[in-house]
């Protein structure tokens, strides 16, 4: 694990600079970048190690040398904009000093933690080996939410995957991709799943559920939600209107696996506070909830944020603003949910696999399509390089 260190002093340079640092070949040419325009420009800046704040007018580096760990600064938005391309520098700092440090809650997510789950499956692997996904998703009006989750969830590996879905929708969803199976249910007149407890019983031999994209917010769509939170055995994933139902609810996680992934607006209706106190504090609102709640968070956002029961947070450093278009959620929820229902026995690694792939797969689109032009649908062509760069010594 790279954990991130911190200062109680602020870090910085002022005027003109020279340093002497350990003999590398990227410090050096960051040492030689840096001085030359200070000398030109006499920057004056400074950056917390304690936090993503800026203070005051700040560069925008080229390079970053930083010391032993990541600083928060360099890792967490709006002062990691300004690091440039970050180099950290071993000078001998003892691993235990920050490892064995009970305060030090804070990692940055690598590869390395979970290349074993992109490892060559054995010759005689079955359907049955990786997971039944089952998706409750969809309304009249939205079944594009349900397909994507489901066609997310097949990419990702997941063996078999039913969406569950109004019966007037499951045509449109089976369209999408026949490799998904569908369960039509009993609908409302508005086009909302009306469910008598069957969903309890179609998840009991499922491997996962993920519930809400395009649920819609109907009050017996907020009841289905809540019981099934509550009732489910199966790990379950919580997104978009599932995380809507379950807002001034006294919900618990304790004994269950719940994922949650609430985006900034989500969470602040989650929460009871503003989306400007959610995005001001990203790391206490997410840590804050997962603690109380007994549940695995993902924080969506620049930098999205994996937070666990036990107070662990996990920074994840893949994703571009490409993501920002409406879908990307529902990919996502299909992806952590495939992974978990292939790797029930290391939840915290597979949503962290599901994080990083997603927001690698958005970097390589949007390298090749543009941050404009990419819709959530493109993500999934990007998925086997964004696997392919986790399969470990492939890096």
């Amino acid at each position: 694990l790279t954990l991130l260190a911190t200062s109680r002093e602020p870090i910085g340079v002022a005027g003109e600079v020279s340093w002497r640092v350990p003999s590398l070949s990227l410090a050096d040419e960051a040492i030689e970048l840096f001085t030359d325009r200070a000398h030109r420009t006499r920057p004056d800046f400074t950056l917390s190690a304690d936090n993503a704040a800026t203070v005051g007018e700040t560069a925008h580096a080229d390079y970053t040398v930083t010391f032993t760990a990541p600083k928060v600064g360099q890792v967490l938005g709006p002062a990691s904009t300004r690091v440039g391309k970050l180099n950290v520098a071993a000078i001998g700092s003892p691993p235990a000093l920050f490892e064995e440090d009970d305060a030090a809650f804070l990692s940055l997510v690598e590869p390395a933690w979970f290349g074993p789950l992109f490892a060559p499956r054995v010759p005689w692997a079955n359907k049955g080996n990786f997971g039944h996904v089952l998706v409750v998703a969809g309304s009249r009006g939205k079944p594009g939410a349900a397909a994507m989750s489901g066609i997310a969830a097949l990419r990702s590996g997941a063996g078999l995957v039913t969406v569950a879905s109004p019966e007037s929708a499951v045509h449109v969803i089976a369209g999408h991709a026949p490799e998904l199976m569908t369960e039509p249910l009993a609908e409302s007149a508005a086009g909302s799943i009306v469910d008598d407890g069957y969903l309890l019983r179609l998840a009991e031999k499922k491997s996962v559920v993920a519930v809400g994209p395009g649920l819609g917010t109907a009050a017996e769509t907020v009841e289905l939600v809540r019981r099934l939170v509550r009732d489910c055995a199966q790990p379950m994933v919580v997104d978009a209107d599932g995380i809507n139902a379950l807002a001034g609810s006294a919900f618990d996680g304790v004994g269950r696996l719940r994922v949650l992934t609430p985006h900034p607006g989500e969470m602040a209706r989650l929460t009871g506070k503003s989306i400007e106190e959610i995005q001001g504090d990203r790391v206490a609102a997410a840590r804050g909830f997962a603690t109380e709640h007994h549940v695995i968070l993902v924080l969506k956002g620049y930098r999205t944020l994996i937070a666990f029961p036990d107070g662990r947070v996990w920074i994840n450093p893949t994703g571009t603003p490409a993501l920002a278009t409406g879908g990307t959620g529902d990919i996502l929820t299909g992806t952590i949910a495939g992974f978990l229902g292939q790797f029930p026995d290391r939840p915290d690694r597979a949503v962290a696999a599901a994080v990083y792939v997603h927001g690698l797969a958005g970097e390589l689109g949007a390298a090749e399509l543009g941050e404009k032009s990419l819709v959530a649908t493109d993500l999934l062509r990007y998925y086997p390089a964004a696997f392919h760069a986790c399969v470990p010594n492939a890096l």
